[in-house]
């Protein structure tokens, strides 16, 4: 199945220039969301995964039913003021300005092997947060996965370090 073909493309959203890859489409067709969940699980099912992390709010639509199928706990990677517990935050810079994600403080314990999920990756910089989110916990990034990779903004350069692998690519526009 060609992933690529159930992701609508979406112009000038949320800004004009921007050609919005949305995933949405590809979500709510059942094969195309078994088949992108079940590649992600193909890539990761030999690794030693002691958890996988989801970020707000579409990694948690891809990173949960991958954590059923490995057998372990899915944690929530969320928006500053959006978890109830006490949690750890990390700021970092998006295209469009500065945010800040948190994560549980005992969501992840030392030395876990923790694999880290979103729908897309464009600059980086929000999977980057989540990565030293998972660091700063004694936490080990055991892999990432995305869907999605814009390859013209470069995301994949800043998580150079990492075993990083998406699905499909939209390069250019």
């Amino acid at each position: 199945m060609d992933l690529k073909k159930t992701i609508r493309t979406i112009p000038d959203f949320p800004k004009p220039g921007i050609m919005f890859r949305d995933v949405t489409t590809l979500i709510k067709d059942y094969e195309a969301f078994n088949e992108a969940v079940e590649q992600m699980y193909n890539i990761v099912k030999d690794k030693k995964i002691d958890a996988v992390a989801g970020i707000e709010s579409r990694g948690f639509v891809f990173g949960a039913p991958l954590a059923l199928k490995l057998g372990v706990g899915f944690v929530l990677v969320r928006k500053k003021g959006k978890l109830p517990g006490e949690t750890i935050k990390q700021e970092y810079i998006k295209e469009y300005g500065p945010d800040i994600i948190e994560i549980h403080k005992d969501a992840i314990s030392q030395n876990q092997n923790v694999l880290l999920v979103d729908d897309l990756i464009a600059t980086g910089g929000t999977m980057k947060a989540a990565v030293d989110l998972v660091e700063k916990m004694g936490g080990k990034v055991a892999s990432i996965l995305f869907v999605v990779d814009l390859p013209d903004l470069g995301g994949k350069e800043l998580l150079k370090d990492y075993d990083v692998h998406t699905l499909v690519e939209f390069e250019g526009d």
